[in-house]
């Protein structure tokens, strides 16, 4: 595929970087547990990821943090800490796709697992979560989030879900990002914004989860520079989705080849869109 003049060059060059009242006692503990880091929560155990030196070219980022909840489970590991959903494949597919589509020079490999009060944040321009339903920051990474995010930073929030009915997920997310920005508008997005056109033009941001039918409608929020749709997009919010999920899997059968090729494009635009804004 040709890519767009100047495109690649030019991502090289960018390297700049309460709830309701509670009446029950009960519920109040319970809210107090969700919202403090890691309240009553046992120590998740320490694991070890590969760390790359910053060499230049683009190295995927995901935020790790210490869940508010987490157990055992068929990810990496042989354990469910949240923020390690799809890890590492969904990188390392993802990363060999955005070089061979974009010419972008890409540390190929697992990327980079970092936390968000980790200092080399700074150096990386674009950032992955997943999970934010279990996501509680400290005070200070709260802070760190902010100045990574106004200084050019730009993060994708990926796979949390609701069942109908219910917002646990959206709650908690809620209240994480109104630490960061108090009073944050999360916009939702329509596929006429130019982060949806930036390389790839999308039709439409049906990003649906086969296996879950119609009980977990997606939808795409953003979250702006002083709330105003019209200054520069600092994250993006994939609610009731996971486009990490089409990345890991997109070299086996487990989900139709559109779908998987759907998925990378979105990412490859929320990348563009990152690095050039």
């Amino acid at each position: 595929m040709t890519v767009p003049g100047g495109f690649a060059s030019a991502l090289r060059r960018h390297r700049t970087l309460l709830l309701p009242a509670l009446l029950l006692c009960g519920s109040l503990a319970a809210w107090a547990a969700a919202t403090e880091p890691w309240s009553g929560a046992p120590e998740p155990p320490q694991v070890e990821t590969p760390s790359y030196e910053y060499d230049g070219r683009f190295t995927f980022v995901r935020i790790r943090f210490r869940p508010l909840d987490w157990g055992f489970g068929e990810y990496s590991w042989g354990l469910d800490l949240k923020w390690n959903h799809d890890y590492p494949q969904a990188e390392k597919n993802f990363s060999r796709i955005v070089e061979e589509i974009t010419g972008i020079d890409v540390q190929q490999g697992t990327g980079n697992v970092l936390e968000i009060d980790d200092p080399r944040l700074f150096d990386y321009p674009w950032a992955y979560m997943c999970e934010p339903g279990f996501w509680s920051p400290t005070d200070e990474q709260v802070e760190i989030l902010r100045q990574y995010l106004l200084r050019g930073g730009f993060l994708v929030i990926d796979d949390f879900f609701d069942q109908p009915g219910r917002s646990a997920q959206w709650s908690n997310f809620r209240h994480q990002i109104e630490r960061v920005f108090p009073g944050v508008i999360l916009y939702p997005m329509q596929v006429d914004h130019p982060i949806f056109r930036t390389f790839f033009e999308l039709d439409d941001l049906d990003f649906s989860v086969p296996e879950m039918g119609d009980w977990f409608p997606p939808a795409i929020y953003g979250v702006f520079e002083d709330n105003d749709p019209q200054k520069r997009l600092l994250a993006i919010v994939n609610y009731n989705m996971d486009v990490g999920d089409y990345w890991e899997w997109s070299d086996t059968a487990f989900y139709p080849a559109h779908m998987t090729q759907k998925g990378f494009k979105l990412g490859i635009n929320y990348l563009a869109y990152g690095l050039l804004y």
